[in-house]
């Protein structure tokens, strides 16, 4: 059971947010509070990933892993296939750590294997039928984001799909501004988070996670090699981008 995120009640300046134990501790509260339809958007993907690997067998990386949610909802799908594997990848020991208890079942079973990796520096990618890519490339530097997408469509079989979900910024900087409000109403009504918590968080990632506008991120994957590309969600400045490898 994840512990209640209280990291921003704290009073003083905030420090650039970091993914240590003490985030990895909430970070499963901290995340669903914070991501507008996270458990939905996760059964979403389950359902797409499903959809695109082989009857008995199959390959699933999911980069910047954290605590193991997605793919214990992916090796939990009714239409997971048998002998499919499942690789997470994630820069902090800590948050792995977390889901080696989560995923203990299936880690013992070897369908799951969990990486200590700077996406940054990543290396070589087994060759795979999926990649998930969670809130996670807003937080890889942006002289690093176009090396990592060429990576993974490098490693990804043809036909093989990228899930992308990214905070963005909008184009139209007014409605851009509308977009945060409702943000952080939500965060503030439906999450529990009072203004000063929303206001030390924001300070604390500014440095840290870098959002890209929409037409950015679908550049990028266009210089990568991907052609076939659509949104299939979207919450004002959060948006899901489905990439297939032709």
């Amino acid at each position: 059971m994840t512990d209640k995120d209280k990291i921003f009640q704290q009073t003083g300046p905030a420090e650039d947010f970091a993914f240590d134990e003490r985030v990895a501790q909430v970070f499963d509260n901290m995340v669903s509070r914070s991501v507008p339809f996270y458990n939905e958007i996760q059964r979403i993907q389950a359902d797409l990933i499903m959809d695109f690997l082989p009857e008995d067998s199959g390959v699933v990386c999911d980069l910047g892993c954290s605590t193991g949610t997605t793919i214990e909802h992916l090796t939990k799908h009714s239409r997971c296939p048998e002998n499919a594997r499942f690789f997470g990848y994630d820069n902090a020991e800590s948050m792995l750590d977390k889901a080696r208890i989560k995923l203990s079942d299936q880690l013992a079973a070897a369908k799951v294997s969990l990486n200590l990796a700077d996406l940054s520096r990543l290396p070589e990618l087994p060759h795979c039928h999926a990649v998930i890519l969670n809130w996670t490339l807003q937080f890889v530097r942006p002289i690093d984001r176009e090396l990592l997408l060429n990576n993974i469509f490098t490693a990804l079989r043809p036909g093989g799909i990228l899930l992308l979900s990214e905070k963005i910024i909008g184009n139209d900087a007014v409605l851009n501004r509308l977009y945060i409000d409702h943000y952080l109403q939500f965060k503030k009504s439906q999450s529990g988070y009072t203004d000063a918590e929303n206001q030390r968080k924001r300070e604390a990632l500014e440095n840290v996670l870098i959002p890209y506008r929409l037409d950015e991120n679908y550049a990028l994957l266009e210089r990568a090699g991907f052609k076939r590309m659509d949104t299939y969600f979207q919450w004002f400045n959060f948006v899901c981008i489905i990439a297939v490898k032709a």
